[in-house]
């Protein structure tokens, strides 16, 4: 399953527009245009079709964290786990 795969999957379990993907993905700061988001859900023989890759889909899934629960409280530390 490609990264364009799992893009997709989650636009439609998820009921997202085009313009929501877009909003979430300016909440870690990572901007598209429209037509480059277009040319990822085309199909792979399309001549505009565009390769999703690891950056667009993780910046994607944070954005998603915050769209969903709100951004992390600033006194909230992540916790280490101790090794032994």
């Amino acid at each position: 399953m490609t990264n364009n795969d799992i893009l997709k999957k989650l636009r439609v379990a998820l009921s997202l527009k085009n313009t929501d993907i877009l909003e979430i993905l300016k909440l870690v700061d990572f901007n598209i245009t429209e037509s480059e988001l277009g040319a990822i859900f085309r199909a792979e023989d399309h001549p505009n079709f565009k390769v999703c890759g690891d950056q667009l889909l993780r910046n994607f899934l944070n954005g998603l964290i915050i769209y969903k629960r709100g951004p992390a409280p600033e006194n909230v530390k992540p916790v280490r786990k101790i090794l032994r």
